[in-house]
């Protein structure tokens, strides 16, 4: 069994640097984009996710090795060529989570939470799921059932993660056109953050941009539409107890309340954020289709 360091505990030094530095730059450049108590409840609620993680990590591990240790097809080694196979078999599988946790509400519970400051620079990286760590993990299960072993898929997972750290900035406005064709940049994720209807579920990516203009969900950073990041409705708070959980709680009211019948209250769970059984809600779609209509009318 390989035995990897946890690389995100050697990179937490990294990530305040890195803060100090941005906010140093932002204030030279007279950009306004830390506030005191966002950032303190960013950095609460990725030092919770780091706590939890402990907890969830376990959970996710078992998981995994229990697909790998009964029902592996194949059995890839620990090598160079098998970590250039892992690199895109996660990032496909991180691409798909990613989407869906934009259009299935249960997974959208955990996921808004990344989503819900209001500002954009790096500690908005740190503003992690507490919950989303113990279930989100299914995307990945394929993986070991093709025979990559847990250890590496954790590794991998991790270096995903690290690197999206980076594109978390204002300070930063476009990388080489190269560059910005294949990878994900600071200018595609401010559109993935962005609340306007025309940015609203785009841009997935986690490392390559690549899937989002194969399965159609990419769209650039418009010159004429400056982003406006967080949610179509914000929750105003920086409570880290109800930025991790206040959609949870909204979704078990949908579920719970009200004469509805058994498969609406189960579409509450798989259908996309906004929408309502009694067709009043608008999710992504229509607001996307309602901007580019206004903006594009004949």
């Amino acid at each position: 069994m390989p035995d990897f360091p946890n690389i995100i505990l050697f990179a937490i030094p990294f990530f305040v640097i890195a803060m100090l530095l941005e906010l140093y730059v932002t204030i030279k450049k007279n950009i306004e984009t830390y506030t005191t108590k966002d950032a303190f409840a960013s950095i609460a609620m990725g030092l919770g996710n780091v706590f939890l993680g402990f907890l969830s990590k376990a959970i996710v591990f078992a998981a995994l090795y229990y697909v790998y240790q009964n029902f592996r097809f194949f059995e890839i080694p620990v090598a160079w060529w098998s970590f250039i196979l892992i690199f895109f078999a996660d990032d496909f599988s991180y691409y798909w989570f990613h989407r869906i946790s934009h259009k299935s509400r249960l997974f959208w519970a955990s996921h808004v939470v990344h989503h819900s400051s209001q500002r954009y620079n790096l500690s908005t990286a740190l503003r992690q799921t507490w919950s989303g760590g113990f279930y989100t993990f299914v995307f990945w299960l394929w993986m070991p059932l093709l025979g990559f072993h847990p250890e590496m898929i954790l590794l991998q997972m991790s270096i995903s993660l690290l690197y999206q750290f980076w594109i978390h900035t204002e300070t930063i406005q476009k990388m080489p056109k190269w560059f910005e064709a294949v990878m994900n940049t600071p200018s595609h994720h401010r559109v993935h953050h962005g609340s306007n209807p025309i940015y609203i579920d785009r841009n997935h990516a986690g490392i390559l941009i690549i899937w989002d203009k194969m399965f159609g969900t990419f769209q650039p950073e418009l010159k004429d539409e400056k982003v406006i990041y967080g949610l179509t409705e914000n929750i105003k708070t920086y409570n880290p107890i109800i930025i991790a959980f206040h959609e949870w709680i909204a979704l078990i009211k949908d579920f719970f309340t009200g004469r509805i019948s058994l498969v609406n209250r189960f579409k509450y769970l798989i259908k996309p954020p906004g929408w309502k059984h009694d067709g009043t809600g608008k999710d992504s779609t229509m607001l996307r289709e309602e901007w580019l209509n206004e903006h594009f009318k004949k």
